[in-house]
């Protein structure tokens, strides 16, 4: 989240990007690497994120990146107040268009 790989091509498209609080971000890294890498799955891991999702709405968020590829096994859209954009469908997306296409 702190990389510029989205936010920067983002922000030139003249999109705001709010990213969680570090507090929250270091104990989202922790679920990724330490629950969803290992295969675990924790109702109260999708709680949380659902908790930041939301905080970051009321905070003025339009939309939430699913930025992560683990992201999607712990959350989709019934968990979110918000639309969500799911970086992998995305991405595998683009490339089936782009292996059809002349």
């Amino acid at each position: 989240m702190e990389q510029p790989f989205y936010r920067a091509r983002l922000q030139a498209r003249g999109l705001d990007v709010l990213v969680p609080p570090a507090e929250a971000r270091e104990e989202l890294h922790r679920v990724i690497y330490d629950e969803l890498c290992q295969g675990l799955i924790k109702p109260e891991s999708r709680e949380y994120f659902r908790q930041v999702m939301a905080d970051l709405g009321q905070h003025g968020a339009q939309a939430t990146i699913l930025g992560c590829t683990e992201i999607s096994l712990l959350v989709d859209s019934t968990d979110a107040q918000l639309p969500l954009f799911d970086t992998t469908a995305l991405h595998a997306e683009a490339a089936a268009l782009a292996s059809v296409s002349d």
